[in-house]
């Protein structure tokens, strides 16, 4: 698909399952050819718990359909200024909010408007005020060189179609010393392209998702040091058996090319502090 065709398709999805849940259902990236949403439960089921989501909007928690939870691993702290890339219905934005307040600030950056309009309407119920959604898009993020401490995300880089420009772009906001905590969509280990397009389409909407080796390499390419790749969920052909088989797979058969290839990852890492940036700027040639 060409870089215009991803984005549409992504913002259609998204923005359908934003108008899905005002209308009071489930979130859902991908549905059945009933029209029956079952196929991402695996993916976005169970993610907080209790005590996260019971004083937030239930349209913020049914609008959520990210494949694990930033906010419970980034170490959020009071005071901090938190960037959420794709920031949907707003779930991990308000979380975020509340870990970082009182003098903290939560921005969720989202292309979609209704996903934007969910969201802040979602805001006004849960009564936050130190939180902001911005209208973009995660390769071009409109806020200043070193404005945030945390860049955090809940599988949607995956679905860019320039993932090393979303990095670049999460590196130039971040503060020195800044820190990246995300969870994506990754592979591990060959998987044969007609099987991997098929069964990332049913983990993310779109097939994009990077090897976790070729994740590191990025993120140290946009200069990122401290690099760390954490499975949280790994997923079975079984999972994905009704989506499949509604496109006429064999599951019994693409078992073992898939199994445990496929998988939700918290990663990390950190931008250089201050002096470790001006050393490496200092021993650049300056021809450019």
């Amino acid at each position: 698909m060409e870089d215009t065709d991803i984005k549409s398709a992504v913002r259609d999805k998204y923005a359908r399952a934003a108008l899905s849940v005002t209308r009071g259902a489930q979130g859902s990236c991908c549905t059945r050819a009933s029209g029956e949403a079952q196929c991402c439960d695996p993916i976005t089921g169970n993610l907080y718990d209790a005590g996260q989501v019971g004083e937030l909007p239930q349209t913020a928690v049914l609008a959520s359909l990210g494949c694990g939870n930033p906010t419970a691993l980034a170490e959020l702290k009071p005071g901090e200024i938190v960037l959420d890339l794709g920031s949907g219905g707003g779930i991990d934005v308000l979380l975020s909010a509340r870990r970082v307040a009182p003098s903290g600030k939560a921005y969720g950056l989202d292309m979609t408007d209704e996903m934007l309009a969910l969201a802040n309407d979602n805001k006004r119920k849960a009564g936050v005020r130190n939180a902001e959604f911005l209208k973009g898009e995660i390769e071009n993020i409109p806020l200043p060189d070193n404005s945030v401490d945390v860049v955090i995300s809940n599988c949607v880089i995956n679905l860019s179609a320039d993932k090393g420009k979303v990095l670049r772009e999460a590196f130039r906001v971040l503060k020195p010393g800044g820190r990246f905590a995300v969870s994506d969509v990754v592979t591990r280990g060959g998987i044969p392209r007609e099987i991997r397009a098929s069964v990332l389409l049913w983990v993310g909407c779109v097939a994009g998702a990077l090897d976790e080796d070729e994740y590191r390499t990025k993120l140290a390419a946009a200069g990122f040091q401290d690099i760390d790749l954490e499975p949280t969920r790994i997923y079975r052909a079984e999972d994905a058996r009704a989506f499949l088989e509604d496109r006429g797979m064999d599951v019994q058969a693409i078992g073992r090319e898939v199994d445990g290839k496929i998988m939700s990852a918290f990663i990390r890492a950190t931008k250089p502090a201050a002096n470790a940036v001006a050393a490496g700027a200092e021993g650049r040639p300056n021809c450019c």
